[in-house]
């Protein structure tokens, strides 16, 4: 059980990794200017502003499982 959920959070963090997260109008602009580092920047930029919605709702998630789980052993 253990290395289910290891295997799963380690996809969680890598995941990120291998996203492209550039919309089609940013993509273009930042190509048609010829710097690559630029547009690389813009895209891990945006990865990561998106991990944080996605690690306050597991936060939340985690802490009401936590709760009933400690409402159940107290019953």
């Amino acid at each position: 059980m253990k290395i289910k959920l290891i295997l799963i959070l380690l996809l969680f963090v890598l995941l990120p990794t291998f996203a492209e997260a550039q919309c089609a109008m940013c993509r273009a602009v930042l190509e048609s200017e010829g710097s690559e580092a630029a547009a690389k920047g813009i895209n891990d930029g945006i990865v990561y502003l998106m991990i944080f919605p996605y690690i306050l709702i597991g936060g939340i998630g985690f802490f009401i499982y936590r709760s009933l789980r400690n409402k159940k052993t107290a019953a």
